[in-house]
């Protein structure tokens, strides 16, 4: 079971990772200069997938070594927060601080996925594309920990 959920989160951070050098020149670009609405939708959908990579990896581990993803109106919440903490079965994926920050974009993926794109303001996301790869930098070592938690892989 650990080595499918290592397979996961193995593709996932590779798909994560490829998103970042994908988009390098947008990202780079929108923090020198305010980035127009074409590019805000952009960063927006690089938001958006940064953060659906993410909880893919939370729900393989809520699955495979919890038993069952969170349910209810407040799941995706509920997933984050749960992946803060021990559990019988495993360490915390993340830290508690790392939860704190990976709110704010799972809240903003929330708002993407229910709003129409020129309502994307820059000012808004600014701060969550601003300091975007220094969160991935910290989530992925935290990841790797997790994984390294998990032992060696079955047979």
């Amino acid at each position: 079971m650990t080595e499918s959920i290592t397979v996961q989160i193995q593709y996932e951070t590779e798909q994560i990772g490829r998103l970042f050098e994908v988009y390098a020149d947008l990202l780079a670009h929108s923090k020198q200069e305010t980035p127009n609405l074409v590019e805000i939708a952009a960063l927006a959908s690089v938001l958006h997938s940064f953060y659906n990579g993410l909880e893919n990896i939370f729900l393989a581990i809520a699955k495979g070594l919890d038993g069952a993803a969170p349910t209810g109106s407040g799941w995706h919440r509920d997933l984050l927060a749960r992946m803060a903490q021990a559990t019988p079965k495993r360490s915390p994926v993340i830290s508690p601080e790392t939860g704190e920050v990976l709110t704010g974009y799972m809240m903003f993926r929330h708002f993407y996925r229910h709003s129409y794109s020129f309502f994307l303001e820059w000012t808004k996301m600014r701060d969550l594309v601003t300091a975007l790869e220094d969160v991935w930098k910290q989530t992925r070592q935290e990841f790797l920990a997790f994984l390294e938690s998990l032992g060696p892989k079955e047979a």
